[in-house]
């Protein structure tokens, strides 16, 4: 699987996700907050799908 997002925008989808998941627990307790996995899954493995369609990629060094 190819590389398509910067490191920076990975730690801030990891983030991102962290936070959203943290609301099913605390917070308003609701499962909205499971949205939280796709940011999270996607900082991880360093792919989003979205941007591999549209042809997209925020990482300087992996587009050679």
């Amino acid at each position: 699987m190819k590389v398509n997002e910067s490191g920076t925008e990975r730690v801030i989808r990891i983030a991102v996700g962290i936070a959203l998941l943290s609301l099913v627990v605390t917070g308003p307790q609701s499962l909205w907050g499971l949205i939280g996995i796709v940011p999270l899954i996607t900082g991880l493995i360093g792919n989003c799908p979205l941007y591999s369609i549209l042809g997209i990629s925020t990482c300087k060094k992996c587009a050679k």
